[in-house]
């Protein structure tokens, strides 16, 4: 028997896929080994989005063949989606594979041989199918992803991703429907949509996000629907309209800000002002009071000036987020941005650290309102005794427990907020 190894850098959907992929190969009798083991095949799923990814990408594929001469290394993913023939000229690189064709991974790998050189990247720009690469076979029983879309069309002056997934695609409904399902009758208590920009879902498809949202409501099973990462102005008053009548929609909103500052905004190419963005918020505060909302924040973007970070940095105070993801900007190689005169890495470095500071005092504050309050948590593993499980609006809980816990959604009083997470007793 055949053994293959995978590698996955990146987002959720790449993790997806990489299960996707693996499951084809487990279905023709090949046998999933770690990567650090020795394998006959080695496939790593690359991402592209900062430079570091590339990097590190890179570093991965060398290490492939120092477990074995002879294995083929297939490498797939976003960076060999943008940079196929860099890709392809790494030492020991068989074959890459773009962001589409990965459904023909396994013929594709029963054709070559440790001398291949081949590329399968083909331009995605003219790709307006999606590619239904689906799950069947599940290895945990709580949380799963299901990508519901590919692709994105906003071309942010910063990102590479849209010359890396192409325009957007939509799933077919029935298809995630009938997955998820799946899920159900396999014991998972919650989903999460994920995709490129989940926000687009149906833009192609003349369906949208809040209506599939609402079909998944009435499946048996599913006690929890989250949603990824999502563009702010699709959580408009329509949409929020549209799902508060849902039981299962989680209350936590990961609205990707980007900056603070409408100048900034601007030069990024997004599609909003902090105006916008605020009340975007306040819509979704006024139906759901106990929500989380969570974002990225880039800083050090070029041009963005002392004067611009601080405003970026009092509206994130202002917003009050639950959460957040800091990270200094990232040239990357096709983009305006990358263009333009950038910033130096130790003003980058010290405005990362204030707006870490600011973010990590508001995620406290928003953890600490539900001190003493008692709120379902859907558990996932445990350790020594010791639980971790989530609340509806994501926020980590730990409890004691002498028996095992594990995919139970249960009632928990919240005895001490910490900056980071809630310790609780479970209700008996």
């Amino acid at each position: 028997m055949r053994k293959v190894a995978f590698y996955t850098l990146g987002c959720k959907v790449n993790q997806y896929e990489t299960e996707a992929m693996s499951e084809l190969f487990k279905n023709k009798d090949y046998k999933i080994v770690d990567f650090e083991e020795y394998a006959d095949i080695y496939i790593i799923n690359t991402c592209s989005v900062t430079s570091m990814s590339d990097r590190k990408s890179r570093q991965i594929i060398r290490r492939a063949k120092k477990h074995n001469e002879n294995a083929i290394v297939i490498v797939t993913g976003c960076y060999a989606q943008t940079a196929a023939d860099e890709v392809l000229k790494i030492d020991g690189v068989n074959a890459v594979i773009g962001n589409q064709n990965k459904c023909n991974i396994v013929e594709i790998c029963r054709s070559l041989s440790p001398t291949s050189s081949y590329n399968a990247v083909f331009d995605i720009m003219n790709s307006h199918e999606f590619e239904n690469l689906t799950i069947n076979n599940y290895e945990s029983r709580t949380r799963a992803f299901i990508k519901i879309q590919d692709g994105c069309n906003q071309f942010c002056s910063y990102c590479i991703i849209p010359y890396a997934r192409g325009p957007i695609r939509s799933r077919d409904e029935e298809s995630i429907l009938d997955e998820i399902k799946k899920l159900a009758r396999n014991g998972f208590r919650e989903v999460i949509l994920t995709g490129i920009h989940v926000a687009s879902y149906g833009f192609d498809t003349n369906t949208n996000l809040a209506s599939l949202v609402l079909k998944i409501d009435g499946i048996d099973g599913i006690d929890r629907i989250r949603l990824s990462s999502i563009e702010p102005m699709a959580i408009d008053h329509t949409f929020i309209e549209m799902v508060k009548s849902s039981k299962k929609l989680c209350r936590h909103f990961h609205l990707s800000l980007q900056s603070g500052c409408d100048e900034t905004l601007h030069r990024m190419n997004r599609k909003y002002t902090t105006a916008e963005f605020m009340d975007i918020v306040n819509g979704i505060r006024d139906i759901f009071p106990d929500a989380a909302i969570t974002t990225d924040i880039m800083v050090g973007f070029p041009g963005e000036t002392d004067e611009e970070f601080e405003k970026s940095l009092a509206f994130v105070n202002k917003v009050q987020f639950g959460d957040a993801h800091i990270f200094q900007y990232s040239p990357r190689r096709g983009t305006p941005a990358a263009k333009k005169k950038q910033i130096p890495p130790a003003i980058k470095e010290h405005r990362s650290k204030l707006m870490i500071s600011a973010t990590d005092k508001t995620r406290a504050d928003f953890i600490r309102q539900f001190e003493g309050q008692t709120m379902d948590v859907l558990f996932e593993r445990g350790n020594d005794g010791v639980y971790e499980g989530k609340t509806n609006n994501y926020i980590p809980v730990f409890v004691k427990s002498d028996t095992d816990i594990s995919n139970k959604l249960l009632d928990v009083k919240m005895v001490e907020a910490k900056s980071s997470y809630l310790s609780g007793e479970i209700v008996k």
